[in-house]
Order: C-alpha cells, then sequence, then structure tokens
C-alpha cells in the first residue's frame, strides 16, 4: 500500500518570485510548511509551521486556498507520496531562517530544477497563470 504524506504549505509570491526554504541537510527547496499534529485544522497547522520555520506570522483572515498538488515525496522511500494543500496569506515580520530550516530563497520558474517534485508542479502551475516569474 502506497503511503501518502498530508502536508499544509504556504505559497508567498513577491515581485514574481515565490519563498522556498532549504532545510538542513537537505538537498532542494521546499515551500514552507510542514505536517499537521493530530487535532489540528490545515489553517492552525499552517500558521505554526510557517512560525516555526520562517519566524513571521500569517494574518489567520488572509489565509486562502490556491492548489493541492500530490507527487513523490522528495527524500522519502519509492513509492510515498504527498499531498499538499497550498495556501496564500499575508504575513507580518520579516522571513529569515529558524529551526531546521538552513536557507531561505526567492526563486522564479527558471528556479524550478532546484525545488522537490511537488514544489515544481507549484511553481509550474503559477508560472502557466503568469503570477510566477520565468527566470
Amino acid at each position: 500500500m502506497t503511503e501518502v504524506i498530508e502536508k499544509v504549505a504556504w505559497v508567498r509570491l513577491e515581485n514574481g518570485r515565490i519563498l522556498v526554504v532549504r532545510s538542513r541537510g537537505k538537498d532542494a527547496y521546499y515551500l514552507p510548511g510542514g505536517k499537521p499534529e493530530p487535532g489540528e485544522s490545515d489553517h492552525e497547522s499552517l500558521i505554526r509551521e510557517v512560525r516555526e520555520e520562517l519566524g513571521v506570522e500569517l494574518v489567520p483572515g488572509s489565509i486562502a486556498p490556491t492548489v493541492t498538488v500530490r507527487a513523490p515525496a522528495h527524500g522519502e522511500p519509492t513509492g510515498t507520496i504527498v499531498r499538499i494543500a497550498c495556501h496564500t496569506a499575508d504575513y507580518r515580520g520579516v522571513p529569515a531562517p529558524h529551526s531546521e530550516i538552513a536557507e531561505i530563497a526567492w526563486l522564479t520558474h527558471g528556479d524550478r530544477h532546484r525545488v522537490s517534485e511537488a514544489a515544481r508542479i507549484v511553481l509550474d502551475r503559477l508560472a502557466a497563470n503568469g503570477r510566477l516569474s520565468g527566470g
């Protein structure tokens, strides 16, 4: 049976670029976010994960679903799938690496080779809709 990892992610676009993070010891960038804790809603999980990873506060009333993707989970055993519910949201603060995050970056669609497969799908969809710069 295929294992499916459920995650939430923040899609933050500024000036035609998307905010991504790279965890310590990982070779690819991901969208900020993570796995919900038991009993936690997607919004609660997203707020907590973004605060832990980037040190910023999402504005709860601004959180809106944008896309949900399924893809092979990067760095997991073959056959493991990740399902990511992506949301946009406004925020307060200045994003900076916290916790397990080694680095943040603002990427264009031309950088898609630097991200996980799930993030690549999101970048492709955003570029197709004209929301992400080409490179």
